[in-house]
């Protein structure tokens, strides 16, 4: 069965996504920020999903802007949270390790300098600490998670049987989404080389299509050929 992918923006159109895949049954991926709680269920209802029938909430990794309502929505809607053991500290602190992040640029140093002024959110306890490749059919969705760390340590993502990607933040659109199919690194990542190397894994799985975080959706071959000049770049 087909995965329908429904955007559910939590900041301007595209600046803050969340992800909602209606397949045999519905799995919201992330929760945007610690104020998104109502405006991700209103998206989740106008898609004709109660979100109370939620079979999985994902988080793609341990930062506020993906999951800072994930405590009010899983209390709200009853479905078990995912997130992977890599951010675990991450989301039982309840708030962002700012000490970990390597700037990215210019606009990354900036960005580092004068970040948000609220990082911080309720603690959360996920219910399924992922650990590696994770398959989602049980769930109704044809796919599966995996792991594609260096944003964070514990940041995956999904990789569906239909080819589409959920990539988290492995990248952005410029600008942290202002331009929005423009592939471009995020401001910071934890570790670059490592989010190069599993953005290129990813690719290597033959999605057509990536669904990301801030911006998007993008064309697999422009990421390709994009991600081929960031690595020429580092050799």
């Amino acid at each position: 069965m087909k995965t329908k992918i429904v955007k559910i923006p939590v900041l301007g159109d595209h600046l803050v996504n969340t992800y909602l895949l209606i397949g045999r049954r519905p799995v919201l991926v992330d929760c945007g920020m610690p104020s998104s709680g109502d405006r991700i269920w209103n998206g989740i209802t106008a898609a004709g999903i109660d979100p109370t029938d939620l079979e999985m909430i994902i988080i793609t990794h341990g930062h506020v802007d993906h999951f800072g309502a994930a405590t009010e929505l899983q209390a709200r809607t009853g479905a078990p949270v995912a997130a992977h053991e890599g951010d675990l500290p991450t989301y039982l602190a309840g708030h962002s390790d700012r000490a970990r992040r390597q700037p990215i640029g210019v606009f990354g140093h900036l960005f580092t300098r004068t970040p948000p002024p609220n990082e911080v959110t309720r603690p959360l306890h996920p219910d399924r600490v992922l650990t590696g490749e994770y398959r989602l059919h049980e769930h109704g969705i044809d796919g599966r998670i995996i792991h594609t760390p260096g944003h964070t340590a514990g940041s995956v993502s999904i990789l569906l049987d239909q080819g589409d990607l959920i990539a988290g933040d492995m990248l952005t659109g410029g600008f942290l989404g202002l331009l929005q199919y423009r592939p471009s690194n995020p401001p910071f990542h934890d570790d670059p080389q490592q989010a190069l190397r599993s953005l290129q894994a990813a690719l290597s799985l033959g999605p057509h299509t990536l669904h990301i975080g801030h911006g998007g959706p993008m064309a697999a071959a422009k990421v390709q050929q994009w991600l081929d000049r960031q690595l020429t770049k580092r050799s």
